[in-house]
């Protein structure tokens, strides 16, 4: 894997930034992007100007629009938006062997099938075994690890050797990588903070103060955490990178899209206008209505994701939603973590 180079599959803001972490570490790198124009630009210009300005790639980067040129790398990032990762891997499978090694670095629940982004990937007559696969998560905004700030993210996989291959890829003096074998957590924290952040958001956009976004981030956490172990995930998970880590990230940070959107929403724009004024996709926007999929199928409650999805789907208003979670009925605390 390292000899052959690594391609990044997908010339967002994270592909960008994963393109470039990569080549600064000596690695050679494929970045593709979807669009043949949009790749002929970064080709030339150097500089992702959409999605990750500011940012020069190295030459070491090849930038490509064939998926086919991508392949030729045994090691492969996706790092594509959620809801398209199905619908890319329709094409990119046909080009896969047993040799390549799959990680995925978007994150988000797919709607139509409530499934995480790894069983899509391993669904049906897939040419990706479980233990050719692994997945990145933790609180890793592109712009931070572009400009080599201090940062820290967990693989992710079902085989030891694969998380430890991928780690030994992507460690570099400013970008410590953790493994896990908890697959399942560690992309439900990834997916579901970003719903968390819409609420964190939306609370700032109405004025509220730092209690209100420390209860929203904790009882977030614990929402995360029900599910995720109602589904089967390992509880400490959610303690870590791409639970607690990432949760406070998303919700707190200048960088955060999901809490940008949150803020305006809060402050009267309807989410059709947040996500036609956005250029990147506001993530927990889908990932609300399928953690609401997932709430029902498990029987988990997930008050804080519900209030959103009635702002988001239902033409709720902020204050109402945030009255109707405000008076709910008194509980424990220690038995709304894990009933």
């Amino acid at each position: 894997m390292k000899e052959q180079g690594i391609s990044v599959v997908g010339a967002g803001g994270w592909g960008t930034a994963l393109a470039l972490l990569l080549a600064r570490a000596g690695r050679k790198v494929t970045l593709w992007a979807r669009d043949p124009a949009k790749a002929q630009r970064l080709a030339r210009h150097r500089v992702n100007e959409t999605y990750l300005p500011g940012h020069r790639l190295p030459e070491t980067v090849d930038v490509t629009s064939q998926l086919a040129e991508a392949a030729q790398n045994e090691a492969i990032i996706l790092a594509v938006p959620s809801q398209a990762v199905r619908a890319l891997w329709t094409q990119l499978a046909p080009l896969i062997t047993g040799r390549h090694s799959i990680l995925n670095a978007a994150k988000g629940i797919e709607v139509a099938t409530s499934l995480t982004l790894s069983q899509v990937l391993l669904e049906g007559p897939s040419p990706l075994k479980e233990q050719r696969l692994a997945v990145l998560s933790g609180p890793n905004h592109a712009e931070e690890v572009a400009a080599g700030l201090p940062t820290a993210s967990v693989v992710a996989a079902y085989a030891a050797e694969t998380a430890e291959r991928w780690q030994s890829l992507l460690m570099t003096s400013m970008f410590r990588v953790y493994t896990s074998d908890d697959v399942l957590g560690v992309e439900l924290g990834g997916a579901l903070k970003n719903v968390i952040a819409l609420a964190a958001g939306i609370a700032d956009g109405l004025g509220y103060g730092d209690n209100t976004k420390a209860a929203i981030v904790t009882r977030g956490l614990a929402e995360i955490s029900r599910l995720g172990v109602a589904m089967g995930a390992d509880p400490l998970t959610f303690s870590g990178l791409s639970g607690v880590g990432d949760l406070v990230a998303t919700c707190l940070s200048r960088h955060s899209r999901n809490a940008r959107a949150g803020r305006l929403i809060g402050q009267g724009a309807s989410a059709a206008d947040v996500m036609n004024r956005s250029p990147q996709v506001i993530e927990g926007i889908p990932t609300c209505q399928a953690a609401l999929q997932l709430s029902e199928r498990y029987g988990v409650e997930l008050p804080i994701t519900k209030a959103v999805a009635g702002v988001l789907f239902e033409g709720k208003s902020p204050r109402d939603a945030v009255a109707e979670l405000m008076g709910r009925e008194p509980t424990s605390e220690r038995r709304t973590l894990f009933p």
